[in-house]
């Protein structure tokens, strides 16, 4: 008898499976939004070297910058050039914006100023990762996307040691965890450092969250039970859409797609360890007790009290 007889058995796709499912999945609807983030958390606004630190000429309203910067043709500051030397001239003249092509130009010096309309805050306006910096910021993505192949390779390999059900609740409060720092990050480096580890935990997630759904789903309804789980990904991402939509403001952004990972991590406890993998790695006895425990829920208590060791131990082969 193989595990797959065994699983029909004790309900098939049951009770538990749509449980299991459905608590597996909504996670996956924020895992998008983390894989996505910062293209909103990164976003980059309309910039001007800034005029003086006083703020007080720094509105590019109000006609001064052009007297500090290049301006093209509708009137829009340089982002990164000014002025040697001011150019004066009355605001309201006829000079247009070739006449001051000429005019020698150098790197903003003072920082820069950024239109705050649609982003009220980002990285990009936090740290000033504009001009000779806007490398830094694919170079954030980049570490986030480097921490998901790390992870990928480091959880892949534990889960196969560990279990996947440990080292899914490990992903849900690492990803909880680094979320929450990242959003307090006080530099761009240590930013990175909690981005890294965020695309660790994004990989244990998705590794060990189709692990567990496939390995307690009986085989005709895995092709299925994958593509929910993909269509959640997908929602997710319109989710994400709809949330930078109504949060501008980069930290607050990170941090309403970063705590609902330590209910996650709350409620993973519940999940029984996959008994395929239990039964591969030599562990029948708890593999007994996950699989009555899955036939108790399913309302199979008939089934649960024919599972003995002996049973399992007539399983030669794990079904694929």
């Amino acid at each position: 008898m193989g595990f797959a007889d065994l699983l029909e058995k004790i309900g098939g796709m049951g009770r538990f499976q749509f449980t299991q499912m459905t608590l597996l999945c909504i996670p996956i609807l924020l895992m998008a939004s983390h894989n996505l983030l910062q293209n909103f958390t990164a976003a980059i606004p309309d910039h001007w070297c800034k005029i003086n630190d006083t703020g007080i000429l720094n509105s590019s309203k109000d006609g001064w910058e052009s007297l500090f910067s290049p301006v093209d043709e509708v009137g829009r500051p340089a982002p990164c050039l000014e002025f040697v030397e001011i150019q004066w001239r009355p605001v309201g003249s006829n000079i247009t914006f070739h006449n001051t092509t000429d005019a020698e130009t150098k790197s903003c010096t003072k920082g820069w100023e950024y239109d705050r309309e649609e982003f009220t805050s980002t990285i990009i306006t936090e740290w000033d990762l504009v001009c000779g910096y806007k490398k830094r910021r694919q170079l954030a993505q980049s570490l986030y996307m480097a921490g998901v192949l790390v992870g990928a390779i480091i959880f892949g390999g534990l889960s196969d040691r560990y279990g996947r059900r440990a080292l899914l609740i490990w992903s849900y409060f690492q990803m909880a965890v680094s979320g929450l720092c990242t959003a307090f990050s006080p530099n761009y480096l240590s930013y990175c450092v909690f981005r890294f580890l965020g695309g660790m935990a994004l990989s244990g997630i998705g590794l060990n969250t189709t692990a567990l759904i496939v390995e307690w789903v009986p085989t005709k309804v895995r092709t299925i039970a994958g593509t929910l789980a993909g269509y959640s990904y997908t929602v997710g991402q319109l989710i994400l859409a709809g949330l930078a939509y109504g949060i501008r403001d980069w930290r607050w952004l990170q941090l309403s797609v970063s705590l609902p990972f330590f209910v996650f991590f709350l409620y993973s406890w519940w999940f029984p360890e996959s008994a395929r993998w239990l039964l591969l790695s030599g562990r029948s006895s708890r593999a007994v007790k996950e699989i009555k425990r899955v036939a108790k829920y399913n309302g199979k208590p008939e089934e649960a009290e024919k599972i003995t060791l002996e049973v399992c131990s007539t399983i030669l082969y794990i079904s694929p």
